[in-house]
């Protein structure tokens, strides 16, 4: 899949950023597979310039000047076509230089906005820093950037490695995740040993370092917090006043919002906006925050706490952000009777999964072991109010049908394994009777 985003890519004239958290395969896709795919379409070795900024002995070319220099003493000829590769872009480093007696800076996006004057090089970077990166793509390469966003190893992937029946599978893949090396260790104790090493001396150190942080306290208590809490409402207001009162800090806000944006930016984290169905409005806070992998957020807290129902939660959103999709948490407002009394309340529907003009609604539900609790899981996707597709995923590995209600129902493991079931989704929703905005 990725691969064939580089390949359609090709040539475009823009620059090819490959962002994703460390460790999750961005120097496999375009040092060996891409360049694997070049060298079989008949571009001679000699034409692909490969450079790793993250290997210490390129320790000087992480000046951003030596850096262009390097890569221009390279490219023989205007008029053939060569290919750059650099892995880990964000260590090149923002240097102060002195143009006709005034003092200004020089960056990496100046390094390869000029080498986009070379009409015959194809220029291809990897990142693992968002608010590098992601954040700033269109401003910093003036337009003449795309991003091509990597996660770790999806559910269907994860099959074609580890050969045991789809249960086995499933369950192995909710303790331990994606990560690809991980997956590749034989025993269960090899796994914790390398995810928990992958934390603490790659994630957590580069956080730690990146930021400058003196006191990392804070940085690690809201670390477990976001962990502990992933697909439950929550917000920094919230967790401060957890962090002053349990654990017997001193801090804020500002500061857990702080250490919260260190987390995403290092992509450890996702933050999921409340958006209003009804109102068709966003909504400011609680948010909802899910990790980028499940065997990371597992061996943060230990593999302590090991809940099902929010571990599925995470995973159908990984899944949903691997295949392209943006994603908001729905809220539906209705009134309801309670000891004679009308109340307003909001109920949640999981994933909102925007396709252009359109939605899909997905909701989240461990087990619907009767009428009452699938009627309790389905309240919200049936006052929505509209005609958008409907889907609620159930940790059985029963293949999707459509129940009386009109909301198609499906186990996780197909929802997983078949990416046309979704696919057809959204084509049904496009073409759902009163499904566009009037």
């Amino acid at each position: 899949m990725y691969l064939n985003k580089l390949i359609s890519a090709k040539h475009d004239g823009f620059v090819k950023i490959i962002t994703g958290i460390r460790r999750c395969g961005k120097s496999f896709l375009l040092t060996k597979l891409f360049r694997r795919h070049l060298v079989a379409s008949g571009v001679s070795s000699s034409r692909i310039i490969v450079l790793d900024l993250d290997d210490d002995k390129n320790e000087f070319l992480r000046n951003p000047r030596r850096l262009s220099e390097w890569v221009r003493r390279r490219i023989r000829s205007k008029s053939v076509r060569y290919y750059l590769f650099i892995d880990e872009i964000q260590m090149c480093e923002e240097v102060r230089i002195d143009v006709e007696g005034a003092e200004t800076k020089l960056t990496f996006y100046d390094v390869l906005n000029g080498l986009l004057k070379y009409p015959k090089l194809d220029i291809y970077v990897t990142g693992s820093n968002s608010k590098m990166l992601s954040s700033d793509i269109a401003t910093n390469f003036r337009d003449r950037g795309e991003e091509i966003r990597l996660h770790p190893l999806s559910f269907a992937e994860f099959r074609q490695v580890v050969k045991k029946d789809e249960y086995s599978a499933f369950r192995e893949y909710l303790v331990y995740g994606g990560m690809p090396l991980c997956v590749l260790k034989r025993t269960e104790s090899d796994k914790r040993a390398y995810l928990k090493a992958l934390f603490e001396k790659v994630y957590l150190k580069d956080v730690v370092e990146r930021n400058k942080i003196r006191d990392k306290s804070v940085l690690e208590c809201v670390l477990d917090m976001l962990s502990s809490a992933v697909g439950s409402l929550t917000n920094a207001n919230k967790l401060a006043q957890q962090l002053n009162s349990q654990q017997g800090l001193k801090t804020n806000s500002p500061t857990v919002t702080r250490q919260i944006g260190y987390l995403r930016d290092a992509y450890l984290f996702s933050k999921v906006d409340r958006y209003d169905v009804h109102g068709k409005r966003y909504l400011n806070y609680p948010s909802k925050f899910y990790s980028e992998d499940i065997g990371l957020r597992n061996v943060r807290l230990n593999f302590r706490e090991f809940e099902d129902a929010h571990l599925m939660e995470n995973v159908i959103y990984n899944e949903l952000v691997a295949r392209g999709y943006a994603v908001d948490v729905g809220v539906v407002e209705v009134d309801v009777k309670e000891d004679g009394k009308v109340t307003r309340k909001q109920l949640e529907i999981d994933f909102v999964v925007n396709t252009g003009f359109n939605k899909i609604y997905i909701q989240s539900a461990y087990a619907l072991p009767d009428q009452a609790k699938r009627d309790q899981e389905t309240l919200s996707l049936r006052k929505s109010g509209d005609f958008f597709k409907k889907i609620v995923v159930t940790a059985a590995n029963a293949p999707a049908f459509e129940g009386q209600d009109g909301i198609t129902y499906i186990g996780i493991i197909p929802f997983l394994l078949d990416r046309t079931f979704l696919e057809s989704a959204v084509c049904s929703a496009t073409n759902a009777p009163g499904a566009f905005p009037a």
